[in-house]
């Protein structure tokens, strides 16, 4: 039962970001094989989806030979159907029925106030250490001391690639994690078959699985000087390369016709690949704009 709600949940995210590739509605994938259904597969392992998310378009069939063989290969593309918009959760009602806590009684003021007065008094008998507030201290002198001193980015590195490690099992899928050191730039690849999953529909699984990795080394050894990268069956590679096409022909367009073009919301990241190839195009310029999640390109003829 778990399972089936866990699968239910992954198929709703995938859907709901549906439209976040490319700076607009999923652009369609193609892909060959020897059948149709093996281009197919190959489409939803590139896309990290299931068949019934997707519009699939036969583009070419093998062709029947002599005794029965068949020449020629299969030849689809693929994208992902446009995602529902969920409606809007009035949120105001948790509030209001915050606000309308009953006051306390002037009796379980004082009596409260009362307890607070014998737990200072505890406290300062016992040199100021409560049980929370030695914990409390604790933790905060550990990382005062983690803080006095650089960390290894070696480190931060086998943290990142011991993490992987147990995600990749956590997810069931057979992978290598390897890790590229170049002074304190650190990059952790994941390699292996079936990783549409970890990547998410536009990369925004992999997003998330890199912020949660930042994260648990920075609980571990403190702060760094560090740049921790993830990247998961080289997604980035190629999600650079679709970026730059794309720029490229709203490059294009913007010259053609005179107006200026707003792609949908981007990353932080895709927006910079769109910014650097723009900026080398005569005839256009480019800005961003708006607030983060919502924050886009702007590109604009000279």
């Amino acid at each position: 039962m778990a399972t089936g709600n866990a699968d239910q949940l992954r198929s709703q995210d995938r859907r709901e970001t549906a439209e976040n590739m490319n700076g607009g509605p999923m652009e369609w994938v193609e892909t060959t094989g020897k059948t149709i259904e093996e281009a197919t597969e190959q489409a939803l392992d590139r896309l990290g989806v299931d068949v019934d998310e997707v519009d699939i378009e036969v583009l070419e069939e093998p062709k029947n030979g002599l005794f029965g063989k068949t020449r020629g290969e299969a030849r689809i593309r693929a994208r992902v159907k446009p995602a529902e918009v969920r409606p809007k959760v009035d949120r105001r009602r948790g509030r209001d029925r915050k606000n309308t806590r009953p006051a306390k009684s002037n009796s379980s003021q004082q009596n409260e106030n009362q307890s607070r007065e014998r737990a200072d008094s505890s406290e300062r008998s016992s040199g100021g250490r409560g049980r929370s507030s030695g914990r409390g201290n604790g933790r905060q002198n550990q990382r005062e001391e983690r803080s006095g001193d650089p960390v290894d980015p070696a480190l931060v590195g086998d943290a990142a690639v011991s993490f992987m490690d147990g995600l990749t099992k956590a997810f069931g899928v057979e992978a290598s994690v390897e890790l590229h050191r170049e002074d304190t730039d650190l990059e952790v690849t994941v390699n292996g078959s079936e990783l549409g999953l970890m990547v998410g529909h536009g990369g925004r699984t992999l997003v998330a699985i890199q912020d949660l990795v930042r994260v648990a080394a920075q609980r571990r050894l403190g702060d760094h000087d560090t740049h921790l990268r993830i990247d998961i069956a080289k997604y980035r590679e190629r999600r650079r390369t679709s970026l730059e096409a794309f720029a490229k022909q709203i490059a294009e367009r913007v010259k053609e016709n005179g107006r200026a073009v707003a792609v949908d919301p981007m990353s932080s990241a895709d927006r910079k690949v769109l910014h650097d190839v723009l900026a080398e195009i005569d005839g256009v310029t480019s800005r961003s704009e708006g607030e983060d999640p919502d924050r886009r390109v702007l590109v604009i003829p000279e």
